[in-house]
């Protein structure tokens, strides 16, 4: 039964690591400039790769919402290849972030459009499977009987 969801598993699983090491980095960054807890105040260098650190943590419930949701009512295969995309920007962006707030914003925008492909997978399959379940209207057949032409029938 789970066999479906390894790629979802996969990329979950790959995101917790990727935020433990973006945690790492913070602290061992507290430890080369000095800033020790709760201050969160130091040299540019340090602010820089904090900043990344809880920005990462603060989109990672979004992502792992809209992996799962459209994973599981859109198509795992799709959810899980965009999974690794957002994973690969986040990572683009919190090294780019560490150098310079600058070179954040191409992997910050990248992973912006992946974030909304997942919003519009997630919705377009959330009301898919509502419409089949509550209405018994299939859309996929529904749009399909639209698109392909029927021969016509002789009475």
């Amino acid at each position: 039964m789970t066999d479906h969801l390894v790629g979802l598993g996969a990329v979950s699983l790959l995101a917790v690591m990727e935020q433990v090491y973006f945690s790492l980095q913070v602290v061992y960054a507290r430890r080369k400039y000095s800033v020790t807890p709760p201050s969160t105040s130091g040299p540019p260098e340090f602010e820089r790769l904090y900043r990344a650190q809880v920005n990462c943590t603060e989109y990672f419930p979004i992502f792992i919402t809209l992996l799962w949701t459209s994973g599981l009512f859109f198509h795992q295969g799709v959810s899980t290849l965009c999974g690794l995309l957002y994973l690969y920007s986040r990572y683009r962006y919190f090294n780019g972030y560490c150098q310079s707030s600058r070179q954040r914003l191409a992997p910050l925008y990248f992973g912006a459009k992946v974030l909304w492909a997942l919003i519009g997978f997630s919705s377009l399959g959330v009301v898919g499977s509502f419409s089949r379940l509550y209405a018994g209207v299939d859309l996929v057949d529904l749009a399909s009987s639209c698109l392909i032409p029927h021969a016509p029938v002789d009475l």
